[in-house]
């Protein structure tokens, strides 16, 4: 609690009240000078230079007392409270399966270090961004598996990405099989959206599932597609490995953006072509912003009285003001 900022007062009216303080103390001044006590003496010149005792000093601030007690019962009467606040956040994640690409043809280095390693990069900042997800790994070259289940537990996650890398499974381009996993991942989610992000940079050239059909498996189950084309038009340097060390040859790009395109329609998803780095991470912001997580926040607010502490010391005031007068101030009648 921040004194006095965070106390407000239930009824201010009452401070009004204090006016009578105000008059008191003009009563009390107009009165004091006739509320002497008389005692019979010969001669007043014993007592001209004596000075008036702790007790007689004690004795004027009693109604200072009084008028304190009757300010703090003022007040209660305003009845001062606190107000401490709390949020309930309800948050709705969202589930997605990042389905990567990792055929021989992803090591081409038009992006760099090489379109492989620069998907990693971006899906690891993808990852990073979106800490209330369950997110998922399937990779795929000739084959598809799943690298990573949907997990809530990101640094396990991103280790796992950071594990893929092309010649884990023998090379091809299994566009059709990566979806249905990620398909079968995603069915049973229970979340409010479900995603798939598919990267490849090549054409369906293995695997046993029709991409088209996977992608009518996803819009059954409510899952909309993304998908992502890698790699700069034209042709793109290679590094190929010979006995003299490494040396670069040129590929044609062959990416079925139709393919890619239908898929993602097929969804209500979007499709993206990436040429570049900077083009690769703009694609993946976009979708970030594109599915947001949902995050509900009710603030609720817990009342406090405060109103029994100047009750209190009220009571103490007038406890102590009594005591006073009827022991160390008692006075002969």
């Amino acid at each position: 609690m921040n004194w006095p900022s965070d106390i407000s007062f239930a009824h201010p009216w009452a401070f009004l009240l204090m006016a009578v303080i105000p008059l008191m103390v003009w009563w009390y001044i107009r009165n004091i000078n006739n509320q002497r006590h008389a005692v019979n003496v010969a001669s007043l010149q014993a007592t001209k230079n004596v000075g008036r005792s702790f007790r007689e000093q004690l004795f004027r601030f009693m109604p200072a007392l009084r008028m304190l007690a009757i300010a703090m019962l003022i007040v209660a009467i305003a009845r001062p409270q606190t107000y401490s606040f709390r949020d309930n956040y309800n948050i709705e994640g969202i589930d997605i399966m990042l389905v990567n690409d990792v055929s021989g043809s992803m090591l081409a280095e038009d992006l760099k270090p090489n379109r492989l390693e620069a998907a990693k990069n971006v899906a690891d900042q993808f990852i990073s961004k979106r800490p209330n997800d369950r997110i998922g790994l399937v990779a795929f070259s000739g084959s598809a598996f799943t690298q990573c289940p949907l997990t809530a537990d990101h640094s396990v996650l991103r280790q796992m990405l950071s594990f893929i890398k092309n010649g884990i499974v023998r090379d091809g381009t299994a566009i059709g099989d990566a979806v249905g996993i990620a398909v079968d991942r995603l069915r049973y989610s229970k979340a409010e959206s479900k995603v798939i992000i598919l990267l490849t940079d090549g054409i369906n050239n293995s695997g046993f599932v029709d991409p088209r059909n996977a992608a009518s498996m996803a819009k059954q189950y409510g899952i909309r597609l993304y998908s992502v084309g890698v790699g700069s038009y034209g042709e793109a340097p290679y590094p190929v490995k010979t006995i003299m060390g490494t040396s670069y040859s040129y590929v044609e790009a062959n990416l079925d953006e139709d393919l890619l395109k239908e898929m993602a329609e097929t969804t209500g998803g979007k499709y993206f072509r990436a040429t570049d780095n900077q083009s690769l991470e703009s694609v993946y912001q976009e979708i970030d912003q594109m599915e947001k997580t949902r995050i509900d926040v009710s603030r609720m607010s817990d009342k406090n009285d405060l109103f029994f502490y100047p009750i209190l010391l009220a009571i103490a005031l007038l406890v102590f003001e009594i005591l006073l007068r009827y022991s160390l101030l008692r006075t002969m009648p």
